[in-house]
């Protein structure tokens, strides 16, 4: 695909632009299609770039865990397991048909998916839905040892939030554990955060929110803002923190 060149060149000068304008890391990921392009975007997180050339995408995509496919969540993985597909390659070993009669329509788009065939179009200048700042910390840490990433990680989000008309109605908490288990609270308050302290007051009662046993460690914290609304459409709310 003679356009990947140019759309490497196009994703660093994007990662370089959000670093200089907002001072926030950012990951991008270039291949033939939507679906492989978000995986690669993954891959290098939480500040990267990687590419997947067209000859390169069975090598890329084959070892992947079925899990890593979109759609597939809990259910449909522990369906996968039972047939003993756990890669992308195991998948890919069953024809379409069977894919279909276990799955039904879902089963067409696993078939294309483990094939690396997407024909999803990339939609641009769509309304902010969400944005998220995250790390991984150099050593898994206990939950109490989180408070100062938590804090840095509010900044940055504050500050990218600002650069947009619309209003984020909720906070959302993300965290993995040391074992890759991902977690996430989410709290939407009657009103908007209308100040840096008040996302930091929201985002630490989220961790409170976190009922593993204290010698539990962690790897990774995010911080992020979703649920966005135009500014004229904003109304009071029930606060929902429970």
């Amino acid at each position: 695909m003679t356009g990947l060149p140019t759309a490497t060149l196009v994703a660093r000068a994007i990662r370089e632009q959000i670093r200089q304008e907002l001072n926030l890391t950012a990951s991008a990921g270039v291949a033939p299609n939507k679906f492989l392009a978000k995986l690669a975007s993954d891959w290098r997180k939480p500040d990267g770039l990687f590419v997947i050339q067209p000859e390169g995408v069975d090598t890329f995509l084959l070892p992947l865990l079925v899990g890593r496919l979109p759609g597939v969540g809990k259910v449909t993985g522990e369906k996968l397991a039972k047939l003993g597909l756990q890669t992308v390659g195991d998948l890919r070993r069953l024809d379409r048909p069977a894919l279909e009669e276990t799955f039904g329509r879902y089963g067409l788009r696993l078939h294309e998916l483990a094939r690396g065939i997407d024909e999803s179009k990339v939609v641009p200048d769509r309304p902010t839905q969400s944005i998220s700042v995250e790390d991984t910390f150099e050593q898994d840490v206990l939950l109490a040892e989180t408070e100062s990433m938590i804090r840095r990680l509010v900044e940055k989000l504050w500050s990218a939030s600002r650069n947009g008309p619309r209003i984020a109605g909720t906070v959302v908490l993300k965290l993995k554990t040391s074992e890759f288990k991902i977690l996430t609270r989410s709290h939407t308050p009657c009103s908007p955060p209308s100040s840096c302290e008040e996302l930091t007051d929201i985002a630490l009662k989220l961790r409170e929110r976190v009922d593993l046993q204290p010698q539990q460690r962690f790897r990774l914290v995010g911080i992020g803002l979703s649920n966005f609304r135009d500014p004229q459409t904003t109304v009071a709310q029930p606060d929902l923190f429970a």
